[in-house]
């Protein structure tokens, strides 16, 4: 218990590590002069609310290691990523592998373990086609951000073996259900040697139905070292009756390799 209780200190987030001096210091003013609880009392509920908002924001970079963009060598490769989440879908999935293949491009899929156990074959094909598939843990909880230790370790170790098993290739990156976390998983991140991926762009295309202002957002976000975000589990039907990412990659596609910018996995971004 002690060794784990250390090991936990060791790798948790700066932020966790002050959290808990100042709460350690507010009990010892409080010994000392019980008379300024109310002050101490505001303190520590700062402090939690400070801890929400960051765990309420994706791209925040104060829990921990979170790839926002590709890294400083792929960036200046003029490389980006596509990365594609909530799958696989039996019927979404093959036809976005036929755009990819079609514009010859690779992307990496954030697939959900159960899902993955269902369509075993359809995440094989994505990675027998050059594609990657990462970590977006085993259930996809809608309350994943409020797990501890061990429920993060359990939803994504689980996820990570259902994955390695099925594809043969051992995920090296993780994205949260909705991008939400809080301070306790980038330790179970360090010890499971997985890498916190949010994004640089995203156009909410499992709740927005307009297929061009998806498009709009995507493409005016474009540049060197961009994290593209997209559905093709959850998403959303536009006004012509398809899933919206099927409308939008063919574009996108086109401006960004009209901009000179390279489709690469966040694996292939790694190299230097």
């Amino acid at each position: 218990m002690y060794r784990s209780l250390t090991t936990l200190w060791q790798q948790s987030a700066s932020i966790l590590k002050v959290s808990f001096v100042l709460h350690v210091l507010a009990g010892i003013v409080f010994f000392i002069n019980p008379n300024i609880w109310p002050w101490l009392l505001l303190l520590v509920l700062l402090n939690h609310l400070v801890i929400t908002g960051i765990s309420l924001w994706p791209r925040s970079q104060c829990l921990g290691t979170n790839w926002i963009s590709l890294p400083a060598p792929a960036t200046a490769r003029n490389e980006i990523a596509l990365t594609i989440d909530d799958g696989p879908d039996p019927e979404v999935t093959p036809k976005v592998l036929a755009i990819l293949d079609q514009h010859q491009v690779k992307a990496t899929f954030f697939c959900i373990g159960d899902k993955a156990l269902k369509h075993s074959e359809l995440c094989q094909e994505i990675v027998r086609r050059g594609h990657a598939i990462e970590n977006h843990s085993q259930q996809h909880r809608h309350y994943f951000s409020l797990l501890g230790p061990k429920g993060f370790t359990k939803e994504i170790q689980t996820a990570q073996n259902t994955l390695s098993l099925i594809t043969g290739q051992k995920p090296l990156f993780f994205r949260a259900p909705a991008g939400l976390r809080n301070p306790f998983l980038d330790a179970v991140l360090k010890k499971l040697n997985l890498t916190l991926v949010s994004w640089s762009a995203r156009a909410f295309d499992t709740q927005i139905t307009n297929a061009e202002k998806i498009k709009s957002k995507l493409v005016g976000s474009l540049k060197a070292g961009a994290i593209l975000l997209l559905h093709d589990g959850n998403a959303a039907i536009s006004t012509q009756g398809t899933p919206i990412i099927l409308e939008v990659l063919p574009d996108l596609i086109n401006s960004a390799k009209t901009q000179g910018l390279r489709f690469v996995t966040l694996k292939q971004a790694m190299s230097v």
